[in-house]
């Protein structure tokens, strides 16, 4: 059966003085607090199948701090395997049983297993202990998220330049409808504009790219 904790940390376990050092002892602290959203952790991980005999699975505490790190510094699970092997204050957060270095594979397997119900949970957590404590009310926060497909382009600049066009011509010309016949003085420059867009998409060469950028530009100001 999967553990929840690690029954006995280990006693080399230390964090750098640095400042990411320090930002993962205060995490770890925080979490030594909460240690009932291990429970939600490890009802998730139940789901993964775990032989009776042989060696255990990752404690379902350690699966929630290496998660915690992959998104606190932003790694690959590649990545994330590599540093909790070299960084000593990476394994002293994560509390990795004794000489345990999980590969990659078992890093995402357990990761993954963890359900958006359960990180909406610990989100909800964190944010009433930071409310209780006055660091954030919650009223704008910023949170990373896995990327998922969407009815939306890659807002790369020449299809936002293109986009501001197309938008500020519809406007225009709603406003037209509404002035009763007298129409204001605008040129609808929208096929240019997506021609030039469209070749610097499949333009590879630099100084042609910024010829191009430079028209687009100057096509977009001219659009009162």
């Amino acid at each position: 059966m999967r553990q929840q904790r690690t029954v006995q940390a280990s006693l080399f376990d230390r964090f750098a003085g640095h400042e990411i050092g320090r930002e993962l002892n205060t995490m770890s602290q925080w979490l030594d607090e909460h240690r009932d959203l291990l429970g939600l952790v490890a009802r998730d991980l139940s789901r993964c199948a775990v032989k009776a005999t042989g060696r255990q699975g990752l404690p379902a505490e350690a699966v929630l701090r290496c998660a915690l790190l992959k998104q606190y510094r932003q790694l690959s699970y590649q990545e994330l395997a590599f540093h909790l092997e070299d960084s000593a204050s990476f394994r002293a957060f994560a509390r990795l049983p004794w000489s345990w270095s999980p590969q990659k594979s078992v890093l995402q397997k357990t990761i993954s297993a963890i359900r958006s119900e359960t990180w909406e949970e610990i989100n909800r957590t964190l944010l009433a202990n930071a409310r209780q404590a006055k660091l954030e009310d919650g009223s704008v926060v910023r949170v990373d998220s896995t990327v998922t497909a969407a009815l939306l382009h890659e807002p790369t600049d020449s299809s936002l330049l293109w986009d501001s066009v197309r938008v500020m011509v519809r406007l225009l010309k709603q406003a037209d409808a509404l002035s009763g016949g007298t129409r204001m003085a605008w040129r609808d420059h929208c096929r240019a504009v997506k021609k030039r867009a469209r070749a610097i998409q499949f333009t590879r060469g630099r100084p042609r790219r910024v010829q191009l950028y430079g028209e687009l530009i100057k096509m977009t100001r001219a659009i009162p």
